[in-house]
């Protein structure tokens, strides 16, 4: 199944334009030829020719919005499906909506022009119907594609002024990095004889050294994501000790493939900041693949308190999918189950 997106709607106005001048478009041929019949003599135009007219307009008109409609919006809206399914019930449906509009043309021009519609005409009329489908159907591709592109070009520029506030944002908060380094080595030769307190500083500093070199690449494989994981877990578990339990099943398989860096970080600290963590609910994460794609899970069991933070975790993280794998996360609720798909690259 391909990630599911969101399928801007072309206005009916643009569709209702397009079909009114395709109605006009189809006319023609018939409005040169009771033009010349006219200026010959052959003819008067008597209110039953117009009549004629408008009829046969408003059914070409009414017939180009429906096959619009469901070429453009409706099957892309309604139906998650891979691109040639899509295109074999878009057929389906227009065949369909074709033998329907010319059972209700039929059976309608007896009541509107009081006499049955001449079957040479009929046949030209059937003929004219199945051209008009096959235009409608191409220009319907047409339609979707300068929407799809104009919406893509859109989200990129979105996406590239998010990044550009984010950079700004972290060169406003950057410190000296070997300050830091500098800072967490004297730390460490302070407790040096404190196990536990050393081993702490040492998973702090492989963090914050693994946030300064991903800062420079887009992805980053599940194999150095996982180790950075290992690390951010170690710190929670000092905080929770057996309160807090992180479950991982990765296949070896996997661990070459690529996800955006802290991807797995941030989900599981999206979990810890906003469910209830105590020796009667522990808080249990399972990170496991699955479809080709890795799932962090986890029981919903919200805080009383939430912690404070900017709520924009998941907002960013789905961005930059967006923009670096082109893809969707999956974010589902399910029987009190909380879970996110990371499709990886």
């Amino acid at each position: 199944m391909r990630p599911t997106t969101m399928i801007k709607p072309i206005k009916a106005g643009q569709i209702i334009k397009v079909s009114l001048l395709l109605a006009i478009l189809i006319s023609l041929p018939r409005s040169i030829y009771l033009y010349n019949m006219f200026s010959g003599g052959s003819i008067d135009l008597s209110g039953e020719l117009v009549m004629d007219f408008l009829y046969r307009y408003i059914f070409f008109a009414l017939f180009s919005y429906l096959i619009l409609q469901v070429n453009t919006n409706l099957v892309y809206q309604k139906i998650k499906a891979r691109h040639t399914v899509q295109l074999v019930i878009v057929v389906v449906i227009d065949f369909l909506i074709l033998l329907l509009l010319l059972t209700l043309y039929h059976f309608m021009y007896y009541h509107v022009m009081g006499v049955d519609i001449d079957k040479r005409d009929w046949g030209f009329v059937k003929f004219n119907y199945v051209v008009l489908t096959v235009v409608l159907f191409f220009i319907a591709r047409v339609l979707r594609l300068q929407t799809d592109q104009q919406e893509s070009k859109l989200e990129n520029e979105r996406l590239k002024q998010q990044n550009l506030q984010n950079e700004l944002a972290a060169l406003k908060n950057q410190i000296d990095p070997h300050f830091l380094f500098n800072s967490l080595n004297s730390l460490t030769s302070l407790i040096r004889d404190n196990k536990p307190a050393t081993q702490f500083v040492n998973k702090l500093s492989y963090m914050y050294r693994y946030i300064l070199q991903s800062g420079d690449s887009n992805l980053v494989t599940v194999k150095e994501e996982l180790k950075y994981l290992e690390s951010y877990a170690y710190l929670i578990e000092t905080r929770y000790r057996d309160r807090f339990q992180l479950n991982i099943k990765i296949d070896e398989s996997f661990l070459d493939k690529k996800l955006p860096p802290m991807a797995l970080q941030l989900l599981v600290e999206n979990a810890v900041k906003h469910n209830e963590i105590s020796a009667s609910h522990p808080l249990k994460v399972d990170i496991l693949q699955r479809n080709g794609s890795i799932f962090v899970e986890n029981i919903i069991r919200p805080r009383t308190n939430l912690a404070d933070g900017t709520k924009n975790g998941l907002i960013n993280l789905k961005k930059r999918y967006a923009l670096l794998l082109k893809q969707d996360l999956s974010i589902r609720q399910d029987n009190d189950i909380f879970s996110v798909e990371l499709p990886l690259a």
